[in-house]
């Protein structure tokens, strides 16, 4: 098999909007912007890169892909998320594992997990 998972792309109504919020939430920089698609770093190298297209519709009902990101500090980055522009949905826990379900400023879902 020759396949790898490079990139992850959002669809939305402001890339700049979004790749700004998530430049902060990752601690990344855009590395490429023809406009109406922007992509940002990976956050290491070899990393997945993402990237938000700028599309005429509107976001319909849940998105059907979500972003899972891991922390040891799930309190301190959901608080920090939040005060960059995310909204707090839900909290869940499972056997050995807790995680808050966020959106970020276009209403996509995303989870910040923390192993226990």
């Amino acid at each position: 098999m020759t396949l790898d998972l490079g990139m992850v792309t959002v669809d939305c109504a402001d890339p700049r909007q979004m790749a700004a919020f998530w430049c902060a939430a990752l601690g990344v920089r855009v590395d490429q912007d023809w406009g109406e698609y922007l992509v940002l770093t990976p956050a290491r190298e070899g990393g997945v890169r993402l990237g938000f297209q700028q599309v005429p519709e509107e976001r319909a009902g849940k998105n059907r892909l979500h972003l899972d990101l891991a922390t040891t500090d799930r309190d301190g980055e959901v608080a920090r998320l939040v005060g960059l522009g995310a909204a707090k949905l839900a909290e869940h826990e499972v056997p050995g594992l807790t995680w808050t379900v966020l959106t970020d400023p276009e209403g996509n879902q995303f989870c910040v997990g923390e192993p226990h």
